[in-house]
């Protein structure tokens, strides 16, 4: 039996996760993606720290497994798309890695986006805060000593590669999702540098690779670290939106990719780039084709920040008793109410948002009767919520619904949760055998890769439906009133917002 290695880089957690050649999910170790949050608005990673715990995470799935390291037969890097890795000119860290949650750029990103017409014929991306150019640009303004030791500049999985392999290199999914890739020409372009004012930055943009490659071995230093054979293959790798769709069985437009982790990710690979007006990104899929998208920090991870303002409690005394958790316990609540429970509704900003630039996490119609339980329903459907419009504006721009949505990500580990999502979608939604969706992307393709197999042919032999969840229409009239709702607020709130952000200013300046 052979075995495949994925090693999942998320914003939320980091996952070595081992399956066998069929797709079955053999043992998994994770830790909590350790983000530095030192300074309000950045997300960053110290690179050294977290490549050692990745390594003990790779030897701790090789040992539970109880499998022999040869028996892996290829390692597959995977990581979130935005953000940015650097190595100075030895390729060595010397700065601490940032997140895709990062926000320390947003103001310059909607300064570029006011220019995108400029550059949507090149890259057909819109500009947001953590794609690496505006990242660059930033350190470039603010923090120059950094930017002058720049040597090479790598996407998260790109950073899991070079450490393994010792080899730099950019895999074209991040890049084209980066704003690096002219899209009529496949290549970098000096053009694309020129918009964003990092001109200097042409020699630290590496060779651009296949996912599907065999990019190099296992090194000794890093087979030394991990447990891994010395020269066992690793490929390019995959980014994380391509990986949950492949991972699900995603590989054409009559099936919608939803992630809801700590991104809100909405996704389906077509033939035809999304035009400018539809807001949408574009990137490469791994057959070529586009992979639509449209996301934004809107997701899950909303839930797990309130839970740690509301119920820190709750958390220690269920953790004290030896009970259930949290997240058992919310279960039971989920299943046990429903749309007309309450008619709070929540915002899910906290990261982020999918409107006005300056719009906040907020709750609407809280009274003296309002609990936290009320509040807590609503976090669920706000996160719902912020899928909808997403997934609204796919099917108005596609012209067409899907026959239905395949759903990865956290979320999916609550059934009612995921029945909620059907319900405010009205669309059959399915999840997938394993709870590591990502990850089989990854197997999946490196079986492809090394059988010479269509991707087509790898997810017949790969990828099981486990469960459909179909809406429930009387769920769905309520949840579509609250949902009409919810549009007109984030609507009438927008120059509330933007005199909030003023205020803000006002308060830091002084």
């Amino acid at each position: 039996m052979r075995y495949f290695l994925s090693i999942d880089y998320g914003g939320t957690s980091i996952k070595a996760i081992l399956f066998d050649d069929k797709g079955k999910e053999i043992a998994v170790s994770s830790f909590p993606t350790l983000k530095i949050e030192d300074t309000p608005g950045f997300r960053e990673i110290d690179l050294e720290v977290t490549w050692q715990a990745i390594g003990a995470s790779i030897k701790e799935v090789i040992d539970t497994s109880a499998i022999a390291s040869s028996a892996i037969a290829a390692v597959i890097p995977i990581g979130h798309g935005k953000g940015l890795y650097l190595l100075d000119k030895q390729q060595a860290i010397f700065c601490h890695g940032i997140l895709s949650t990062d926000e320390r750029a947003n103001d310059l990103a909607t300064a570029f986006e006011e220019k995108v017409d400029d550059l949507w014929g090149l890259t057909q991306q819109h500009v947001v805060g953590v794609q690496a150019p505006v990242l660059l640009r930033w350190l470039k303004e603010y923090d120059r000593a950094s930017y002058d030791q720049i040597g090479w500049v790598l996407s998260a999985k790109d950073f899991i590669r070079f450490q393994l392999t010792g080899k730099v290199h950019q895999e074209y999914g991040d890049a084209s999702g980066n704003h690096w890739i002219n899209f009529q020409t496949g290549t970098y372009d000096p053009a694309i540098l020129s918009f964003f004012g990092i001109e200097e930055m042409a020699q630290a943009l590496p060779e651009l690779v296949d996912c599907a490659d065999i990019i190099g071995g296992v090194s000794k230093e890093a087979a030394k670290l991990t447990g891994l054979i010395e020269g066992t293959p690793v490929l390019g790798g995959l980014f994380d939106i391509d990986a949950c769709a492949i991972g699900s069985g995603v590989l054409n437009d009559q099936t919608f990719s939803l992630i809801s982790g700590t991104w809100n990710i909405n996704t389906y690979p077509s033939k035809k780039a999304a035009s400018q007006a539809s807001g949408h990104m574009n990137s490469y899929f791994p057959n070529r084709d586009y992979l639509i998208e449209a996301s934004s920090p809107t997701s899950a991870g909303n839930l797990d920040a309130i839970l740690k303002m509301l119920m820190s409690e709750e958390i220690r005394t269920i953790k004290e008793q030896g009970h259930e958790s949290i997240y058992d316990t919310l279960e039971t609540f989920l299943e046990q109410t429903d749309a007309s429970y309450t008619d709070l509704l929540f915002f899910p900003f906290l990261y982020g948002n999918n409107t006005v630039a300056e719009a906040k996490a907020c709750f609407l119609g809280l009274s003296t009767k309002s609990t936290k339980s009320h509040m807590l329903r609503a976090v669920y459907e706000g996160i719902a919520f912020a899928h909808k419009q997403h997934i609204t504006q796919l099917i108005n721009a596609k012209g067409s619904a899907p026959k239905v949505i395949r759903m990865t990500g956290g979320a999916t580990h609550s059934k009612a949760w995921v029945q909620l999502f059907a319900d405010v979608l009205n669309l059959p939604i399915e999840t997938v055998s394993g709870s590591e969706l990502g990850g089989l992307g990854g197997a999946l393709l490196a079986k492809a890769s090394l059988d010479s197999l269509s991707l087509a042919e790898a997810v017949a032999d790969m990828v099981r439906v486990k469960d459909t969840y179909y809406p429930n229409s009387a769920q769905n009239r309520y949840y579509q009133q609250k949902y009409e709702l919810y549009q007109q607020l984030l609507t009438v709130m927008a120059p509330a917002w933007h005199s909030l952000a003023a205020l803000s200013k006002l308060a830091q300046d002084d």
